[in-house]
């Protein structure tokens, strides 16, 4: 059995090539760069959340798709030094945007002390997703929003899109992409799809972009989750 390859290696490489091949000029990185602006269609410049927590955020690319109003814009992620990067010439330009280091499973924020969560292209990512959507729910207040972004993995358009763009790219670097791909997107989008249709009665989600209730034909799955008021959470 070979050996696994150096993760601390992966991750330096990864990080490196992220930005450049999956937010470039590419239609890959065009694609990827429409999911937060259809993510945020149904928030516009009348919309007013004072707390936004936004878990995973990388080097920040859905914050340039946000109309809404908001207080405090607080971006987290595991890796500051990546969240500096992206944001931190915003950050330090607006008082509102705070940037910090969390672990999006075990978040340091009070129950009911958030008006919007956002976790884009995170969920596919994390252990046990059932325990993580139950640690978003529990910061988010009555009324709060919970959004998802999710990549329609393994379905058909999206295993395309993957073999005749980033793969490709990825692999010149020398990394073994489907390897790491096998370990990073841990739950298939038809099992996080049935999860969030058993938990949570007030969802609004679609596909894209054709918008038809397919994972074989669309490249994202785009959910808003409204909490109750408190005696019907």
């Amino acid at each position: 059995m070979r050996p696994d390859p150096d993760h601390g290696v992966y991750l330096r490489q990864w990080g490196q090539a992220y930005e450049r091949n999956n937010y470039g000029a590419s239609l890959a990185g065009r694609l990827l760069h429409r999911s937060h602006v259809w993510a945020e269609r149904p928030f516009g410049p009348t919309r007013h959340f004072p707390l936004v927590l936004e878990v995973g955020a990388g080097a920040g690319h859905h914050l340039g798709a946000v109309r809404h109003g908001f207080d405090r814009y607080c971006a987290t992620d595991l890796d500051l030094n990546l969240l500096r990067l992206g944001l931190g010439d915003r950050a330090a330009a607006d008082s509102r945007i705070e940037l910090r280091a969390e672990d999006a499973t075990r978040l340091s924020f009070s129950d009911a002390s958030v008006d919007r969560l956002i976790a884009a292209h995170v969920l596919e990512h994390l252990p046990e997703p059932q325990g993580v959507l139950r640690e978003w729910w529990r910061v988010l207040k009555p009324g709060g929003v919970l959004t998802l972004v999710l990549p329609a993995d393994p379905g058909m358009a999206w295993r395309l899109g993957r073999h005749f763009g980033p793969r490709r790219r990825f692999k010149a670097t020398g990394q073994p992409y489907d390897y790491w791909m096998a370990r990073e997107h841990v739950n298939p989008i038809n099992n996080l799809v049935a999860l969030l249709h058993y938990y949570f009665d007030r969802i609004d989600d679609s596909w894209w972009p054709l918008r038809v209730p397919s994972m074989d034909l669309n490249l994202f799955y785009i959910a808003h989750i409204t909490v109750p008021e408190r005696s019907q959470r």
